[in-house]
């Protein structure tokens, strides 16, 4: 076996071994029993929540094991076949076999990252809001092209994705837009992208041709369950309802349905404009129920946070990366210094390199700065 491909299987090893110690693969037959032998309780679905919630995680169980299984398969029928190739001296088997175990690396080291989210609301859905910064319609317009960017991103993955609300710019593009991401691990893959995004470019809107710089916030943050118990108290906060604007057509409200909930402790303000208002209430009030387990969150893993939103002076204070179109072609992220020329992948939604390498910093607690002086 040629030194280039056993240094492939080296790396798919190591992925497969990281993968069994997540999964602790040895009680995970184990435990498919016994989820296989609650599935089986005629009582199961008297409770349609716990019901579900045991379904999706018996399912992640089954999906996991079959990973491991697979990549384990494939590694030992294309290792055999390039031992037979090179027995047999046929160059051409033993070329397949090296190009199957290349994609297989590929693989394993997704799979690899993705055995990393296991924080607590890393598997949930997740809501992800868009707000232009200061700069009128060149930062609204970012704010349209970056929800464009992760919408497309979404879609790629296979993740379903709903609009919850969305104010339009004055002249172009929108104010704010939220969004609700729902899939296996949308959160965990999302919640790297929370922060200030910058854009440097020629203004289509600027007859002098100049280059103009604009900021745009994403915030991230998790769906909470239904089985986790969040209290808000009705004092504290206030209900409105008001008519939802938009950009016309199908999506003008003709009655006020559209729902803002403010809540008076924190200062958190959430809205929802959809057709129903008991479906808007609904809607925003499991909103604020995420966005206060969010605050939950970051007050556990303070110091973590702390490591990575200090992030220099930028716009907001906490810029996290810069996309510039001009006068060259470049994105790249501060946090982590993973970069790319591919600027219209990136913004067509090739999000995962930039999410992977701050995954991988997150897990390792290195901050910014020790991985930049690595």
């Amino acid at each position: 076996m040629r030194a280039e491909t056993q240094n492939i299987v080296t790396e798919i090893e190591k992925s497969l071994e990281l993968l069994a110690q997540r999964l602790d693969w040895e009680t995970a037959e184990f435990r498919l029993e016994e989820f296989n032998a609650r599935v089986e309780d005629p009582g199961l679905w008297d409770d349609p929540e716990a019901a579900q919630k045991l379904m999706r995680e018996r399912q992640m169980l089954v999906d996991a094991i079959d990973t491991y299984k697979g990549i384990k398969q494939d590694l030992a029928d294309n290792m055999e076949l390039i031992e037979l190739g090179e027995m047999e001296e046929d160059e051409e088997v033993v070329t397949d076999a090296e190009d199957a175990l290349k994609a297989l690396k590929d693989k394993a080291a997704e799979k690899e990252l993705e055995a990393l989210l296991d924080g607590e609301a890393d598997g949930n859905d997740t809501f992800l809001e868009i707000n232009a910064g200061a700069g009128g319609t060149e930062s609204c317009d970012w704010a349209s092209m970056l929800a464009r960017m992760y919408v497309r991103w979404a879609e790629k993955k296979g993740y379903k994705v709903e609009l919850q609300s969305e104010s339009a710019g004055e002249e172009a593009g929108i104010k704010s837009a939220a969004y609700k991401i729902s899939g296996p691990n949308a959160y965990g893959w999302l919640k790297s992208e929370s922060g200030v995004h910058r854009l440097v470019r020629i203004s289509p809107y600027d007859s002098a041709a100049k280059r103009h710089t604009s900021f745009c916030s994403v915030w991230v943050y998790p769906v909470v369950d239904d089985n986790i118990d969040i209290e808000v108290n009705p004092a504290d906060i206030r209900i409105d309802t008001y008519r939802s604007s938009g950009a016309g057509g199908q999506h003008v409200n003709t009655t006020d349905s559209a729902v803002r909930i403010t809540h008076h402790p924190t200062g958190i303000v959430v809205t929802s404009s959809e057709k129903s208002q008991h479906q808007n209430r609904d809607i925003a009030m499991k909103a604020l129920k995420s966005r206060l387990y969010q605050l939950e969150l970051d007050r556990r893993n303070a110091a973590i946070n702390e490591a990575h939103e200090n992030k220099g002076d930028a716009g907001w204070g906490n810029q996290i990366r810069s996309y510039v179109l001009q006068p060259y072609q470049m994105v790249k992220d501060l946090r982590t210094g993973h970069e790319t020329s591919d600027t219209k992948g990136v913004l067509d939604g090739d999000l995962d390199g930039f999410m992977a390498a701050t995954l991988a910093l997150n897990v390792s607690g290195k901050s910014r700065a020790d991985a930049q002086a690595e």
